[in-house]
């Protein structure tokens, strides 16, 4: 282990440091922005460890490893070191070990590491020919359930000749895994002393989030067993004795999904979250709080009337209620139900986001927690109250200047309330600037009083900068979110177009000097809206597409698109009807660069070349980049700072007097 970071002295100085001395972020400086995720308490409540991920340059690639930050603050350990990455820290109940996933030293993928508290190296635990995803410890400490994915090859090396892909799914290609071939994932049970395998579900089904009851007896987890799980999403509840042959219980029977099981502290009740819709496939949905016995006999919905979708439930020490996430109207924040009168109580609220919870059995929680001005650090919730623990971003941060956010409401020309926020370099007060409307993708998602280092990026570039929670957008209940079903590119586009006259209103924005751009969704309402209004100088169109009726068979959402649009040979006008981009691409007059990774199945590169090609046509000025290995998300740090300069210079070409050099 290694003592690192902070102490009360350093932390000093680097707080100190004058604002003279920083300069306006950059998109290198992304290079240096580290990520904290999965915050884990250990059963004493004295530590909690996490994830830590920084940018390799001589590798270009991410590298995570382990940490631990103690309860009072005082002290910061990094715990596992290397070329290879650490994941997943996992307590063991005593208190005695860590467990963690890693490739290290290792030709079958990730396996299970586990660090002895009381000093040493990390030592391997498992040697899995499969992809070994998820594990847990049960409540004794001596055994762990883990899901493991089916090997590829059967666990064979892999012949020199591949051998031909043999397709015969429904859904038949996901981002990321690539052609689906029917592998599964089970749950195994490994004795830790003995490492002993067993087998604890088999079958043609995946079984996934394994979770221990506190006793010991059982693990309840998710799957969906309908006849064909490609073309519905109902997962439901089951449990199982923790023992090789046992009998399996389905406990929930909701058509839609039912996920996330979390036992409470007596072993009596489950809680989970449920969609609200039950059809077999629904985009524009939010989560349900629910509770149900062990046998499935007694369920409750706890948080329907709030109209808000939760996350991340875990269970109070003494099982009398529970606190969850909330997302709403650009904020996430902690809330909690008293299960016994059903009163629902913020806990934690402001202009922030909260986007996870760690509880222990001592009663502790952590909380990851992002603003505007600061990426995730891990705070302390004390009495209601959020203390920080992690000073990780703050070296980087006071090196750099960031521009001023603010919300602000906006009014859709058919009378729709929207909210939205906007981003200012505070070196141009009071004066209206360039303008980037840069959309959320999704389209189920929101834009929120978190760290943006795109928009900020763009906003240090001289621009004001905009995300705009357009109807599909979650956070404004369930009816807002559905308002698109079907209808796409229509009520999103009079937003996103309300909210720039409004802030034309405001004297923010310079309506000569218009810009807009987005990914994934966010493109494709890129496409949308230059295609139905020509004010933009300038677009950035990523992961998009327009020619909707094309996608049909080679992206992965054929479900959502049988259940929502209809397939197109029996609704060709309401295909056709999407497809307006494409087919009225002569309307286009805007500068537009389009961007696409390579290996993208959510939403493949032929949906930017399409695009592409017909503008090149037109003669309307327009560059196709593409990024070599990359999925939906560009992963590679490089090219993640290429996109981002290539935005900038994009948009001071067209938005600005004169043209950028690279």
């Amino acid at each position: 282990m290694k003592r690192a970071l902070l102490s009360v002295i350093s932390l000093s100085f680097i707080l100190s440091v004058s604002a003279q001395d920083k300069k306006p972020l950059k998109p290198a400086d992304i290079y240096r922005i580290p990520t904290l995720s999965d915050p884990q308490i250990s059963p004493d409540g004295k530590w909690v460890a996490y994830t830590l991920a920084e940018t390799d340059t001589a590798k270009d690639k991410r590298i995570s490893h382990l940490w631990m930050q103690s309860w009072d603050g005082k002290e910061t350990l990094e715990l596992t070191h290397g070329a290879e990455s650490a994941s997943s820290p996992r307590w063991s109940p005593d208190g005695k070990y860590l467990a963690f996933l890693s490739s290290r030293d290792s030709k079958n993928g990730s396996q299970i590491w586990m660090i002895d508290r009381r000093g040493g190296e990390a030592n391997k635990l498992t040697d899995i020919k499969g992809d070994l995803s998820d594990f847990s410890w049960s409540p004794d400490s001596k055994r762990l359930v883990m899901v493991i994915g089916d090997p590829e090859n059967g666990g064979k090396e892999e012949p020199k000749t591949p051998k031909p892909i043999v397709i015969d799914r429904y859904h038949f290609k996901q981002d990321n895994e690539g052609y689906l071939q029917h592998q599964h994932q089970h749950l195994y049970l490994l004795d830790v002393n003995s490492k002993k395998l067993d087998t604890l579900t088999k079958g043609d089904k995946d079984e996934e989030s394994p979770a221990w009851s506190p006793d010991g007896k059982t693990i309840a987890f998710v799957s969906n067993r309908t006849t064909d799980p490609d073309r519905n999403q109902n997962t439901d509840i089951f449990t199982i004795d923790a023992r090789p042959n046992a009998s399996i219980l389905q406990i929930t029977s909701w058509k839609g999904r039912d996920f996330n099981p979390q036992w409470s502290p007596d072993s009596k009740t489950i809680a989970y979250l449920r969609t609200t819709s039950d059809a077999d496939y629904m985009m524009y949905d939010q989560n349900i709080l629910c509770t149900t016995d062990i046998v499935g006999s007694n369920t409750k919905m706890h948080t329907q009337l709030l109209d808000r979708p939760v996350t991340n439930q875990v269970w109070a020490k003494d099982g009398k209620s529970i606190s969850f996430l909330v997302t709403d109207d650009r904020q996430r924040y902690l809330a909690s139900i008293t299960l016994n009168n059903g009163k629902i109580t913020p806990v934690s609220k402001g202009e922030y986001v909260i986007s996870g919870i760690s509880s222990n059995t001592s009663g502790n929680w952590v909380v990851q927690k992002s603003d505007p001005y600061t990426p995730t650090e891990l705070f302390a919730v004390e009495g209601g109250k959020l203390r920080r623990l992690t000073y990780h971003q703050q070296a980087w941060l006071n090196t750099v200047q960031l521009a001023k956010v603010d919300g602000f409401q906006s009014t859709s020309i058919d009378g729709t309330e929207v909210s939205g926020i906007v981003l200012k370099p505070d070196s141009i007060p009071g004066k209206k600037m360039p303008l980037i409307l840069f959309i959320h993708g999704g389209p189920v998602g929101q834009d929120e009083f978190s760290f943006d280092v795109t928009r900020q990026v763009l906003a240090m570039a001289g621009y004001a900068v905009a995300g705009v929670n357009y109807r599909g957008s979650n956070g404004r209940g369930l009816e807002y979110c559905k308002a698109i079903y079907a209808d796409w590119g229509n009520k999103e586009v009079k937003d996103l177009l309300g909210a720039v006259d409004k802030l034309e209103k405001l004297g923010i924005a310079d309506p000569d000097h218009l810009g807009i751009g987005g990914w994934s969704y966010g493109g494709i309402l890129t496409d949308y809206t230059i295609a139905s209004d020509t004010r933009f100088k300038a677009a950035a169109s990523g992961a998009g597409s327009a020619l909707q009726l094309s996608v049909y068979g080679s992206d992965q959402y054929v479900l959502q698109y049988d259940n929502e649009l209809g397939q197109p040979w029996k609704n060709e006008e309401k295909w056709i009807k999407i497809s307006y981009p494409f087919f009225h691409a002569d309307k286009i007059k805007t500068p537009v660069l389009f961007m696409s990774g390579l290996k993208d199945f959510n939403v493949p590169t032929a949906g930017s070349e399409q695009m592409y090609q017909a503008l090149k046509s037109q003669g309307i000025a327009t560059e196709l980049i593409l990024y070599p290995n990359q999925f939906h998300g560009i992963s590679k740090p490089s090219y993640q700072v290429d996109r981002l300069q290539r935005y900038v210079d994009w948009y001071n070409k067209y938005l600005k007097k004169g043209s950028a050099t690279r």
